[in-house]
């Protein structure tokens, strides 16, 4: 009975919304999830979108060497052969289809919050884009990887959870993984989540030179506790800070630009709550 009042409400969800599940995959992909952020090539003028999710950045860190794979349905180089239920497990676990763990820079523990809609959802988009063949490179591991809990992840959320504001801005921070890039690394290349979570400080090097992350969380001298509604919404949106300081990549303001005003709303008053850290 359970299981099938879940699905009912799932059914008047997406009725409610008018969104089909390809359109809420694409909405989730292009803009909360940023997907384009690390699977699409980015060249000197930015993302390469004639060659959307065919494969994207490399990344070079002490932990490992991984280039953002291809998640277009081709069937040689990208998740063509993969089935539906294999994609799902992959987005929660990391695991792939050939038992080979994903590096952790694809932020899958933050992905565990997923409702079952958006996973059916995120399946039917990545379906429903153009196959390219694109190979990537494999990845190199230069040290032992340890496994990471981030904050606000690791159960699945309910549709009916996300009526609630906080909780619905909660979610939406989670699966934007927000906190992989504004939480500082520790031991082991594992983030700091337990004592600085949303602390900024994370450097991010590419075309666009290097970046740190700010500091997200509600404190007033050294993090956003003393901006307004507006100025947060801006810095999302339009890449830029509350002193007029334009953001740098990998901070995807142009795909968060096409939130809905009801999601923004419940991004920044949840990152009111999050705990003052400096």
């Amino acid at each position: 009975m359970r299981t099938v009042f879940g699905f009912a409400l799932a059914l008047l969800m997406s009725a409610a919304s008018g969104e089909t599940p390809v359109e809420r995959g694409a909405y989730l992909v292009n803009s909360v999830m940023v997907c384009h952020n690390c699977h699409t090539p980015r060249g000197p003028q930015g993302l390469d979108l004639s060659r959307a999710l065919s494969g994207g950045q490399t990344f070079d860190e002490p932990a490992f060497k991984v280039t953002g794979s291809n998640i277009t349905p081709d069937k040689d180089t990208g998740i063509g052969n993969w089935s539906d239920a294999e994609l799902k497990r992959f987005l929660v676990s990391g695991n792939r289809p050939n038992g080979t763990k994903v590096a952790p820079i694809m932020p899958t523990e933050f992905y565990t919050v997923l409702t079952a809609r958006d996973l059916d959802a995120l399946v039917a988009y990545l379906r429903s884009v153009p196959p390219v063949r694109h190979e990537t490179p494999a990845a190199e591991y230069k040290i032992a990887l340890k496994p990471e809990a981030p904050t606000y992840a690791g159960k699945q959320a309910s549709e009916q959870e996300l009526t609630d504001k906080l909780a619905r801005g909660r979610y939406l921070l989670t699966i934007a993984h927000c906190l992989e890039c504004h939480t500082p690394e520790g031991a082991s290349a594992v983030h700091d989540f337990a004592a600085a979570s949303g602390k900024g400080g994370r450097t991010f090097k590419g075309p666009w030179g290097e970046s740190v992350s700010a500091n997200i969380t509600a404190d007033p001298a050294v993090g956003i506790g003393g901006w307004s509604d507006d100025e947060i919404k801006r810095a999302i949106t339009q890449g830029i800070a509350r002193d007029g300081l334009k953001l740098k990549p990998p901070m995807a303001y142009a795909a968060y630009a096409t939130m809905t005003a009801q999601d923004l709303d419940a991004i920044v008053a949840f990152l009111r709550t999050l705990p003052p850290r400096n």
